[in-house]
């Protein structure tokens, strides 16, 4: 476990809300246990982050079905799949990478930030640098399975056309990548899930308005966002498999409480965003409620590293 893993944006946001006492270990470490290579293993698809050309978060959706990624050792990730949208096109090697392996059906999820070692027709090598895992708060369970035939066609739009903003006001779930910038010691790409009931973002023009509810203190997203403001939101429409992927500037409101049980409020600035079909479809058959997918009172946890 690594004692102090935390960097100087994620502990601004922790001394913020009061938190004085450094959390130390977290279950953060610098491999990956056995049980999250086998987990990564048997996953359909995984979240993944990393930076465009300007230096700016950007997020997409790397699909294989079940095996297309694999642990040779517990540093390493090998990735069989890659795509041609604007952010997969920069995983090449070198590249920073944050990954979220989250299987939605048992609302367990785990995480892996690195490096890209190696990016070519068989896919991508990365090396681990960071490795924990999420508790299930705020995810919807859903079963997913993947269609190969999905087409490539990428679509790309400036602000929030009205594609995407019928997306987000009908969203129940996406991903937020954030990154510390250059530099910063323990720093690196991060992509986070966010859960709420169905509409729980909400829109005003190119402005999102989004309830931070209560987490595990951890305080990484935001943490980064005190660092760098720019961030990536990553939606997905489970039943077409349509993915939108937008780029912006967010604002942390620290006092705002307006929303029904968030602990504080984020804006978000639309510039930018593509999209396309993910290959990934709601599977006929869904799994039966937990009716725990989305707590906003009791819950420890939703923010992830």
């Amino acid at each position: 476990m690594d004692a102090h893993p935390w960097h100087v944006g994620e502990r601004q946001a922790q001394v913020r809300v009061g938190i004085e006492q450094v959390p130390t270990g977290a279950g953060i470490r610098t491999f990956m246990p056995d049980q999250h290579r086998l987990f990564f293993a048997q996953l359909p698809f995984m979240v993944a982050a990393t930076l465009d050309a300007a230096g700016a978060p950007t997020a997409t959706i790397l699909a294989g079905g079940a095996g297309f990624v694999g642990s040779p050792d517990p540093t390493t990730l090998a990735i069989a799949a890659h795509n041609a949208d604007p952010a997969g096109a920069r995983l090449t090697k070198g590249a920073p990478v944050g990954l979220l392996g989250i299987e939605l059906h048992t609302r367990r999820r785990n995480r892996a930030n690195g490096k890209v070692t190696f990016a070519g027709d068989p896919g991508l090598i990365v090396a681990i640098e960071q490795s924990f895992g999420n508790c299930p708060q705020y995810i919807h369970p859903r079963l997913v399975e993947l269609d190969p035939t999905a087409p490539p066609d990428v679509e790309t739009f400036e602000g929030l056309d009205a594609g995407a903003r019928a997306h987000v006001l009908g969203a129940d779930t996406f991903f937020v990548a954030t990154a510390s910038g250059a530099g910063v010691e323990n720093g690196g790409v991060d992509v986070s899930h966010r859960g709420g009931p169905p509409g729980f973002v909400q829109v005003d023009g190119d402005v999102l308005t989004i309830p931070d509810y209560r987490g595990n203190r951890y305080f990484n997203t935001l943490g980064n966002l005190l660092l760098d403001p720019r961030a990536a939101l990553l939606f997905l429409d489970f039943k077409s498999g349509r993915l939108t992927q937008l780029q912006g500037v967010a604002e942390v409101l620290w006092d705002d409480r307006s929303l029904p049980n968030a602990e504080r409020v984020w804006r978000f600035r639309v510039e930018r965003g593509f999209r396309r079909d993910s290959g990934l479809r709601q599977a006929a058959v869904q799994p039966p409620s937990t009716g725990r997918a989305v707590p906003v009172v009791d819950a420890p946890m939703s923010e992830t590293r």
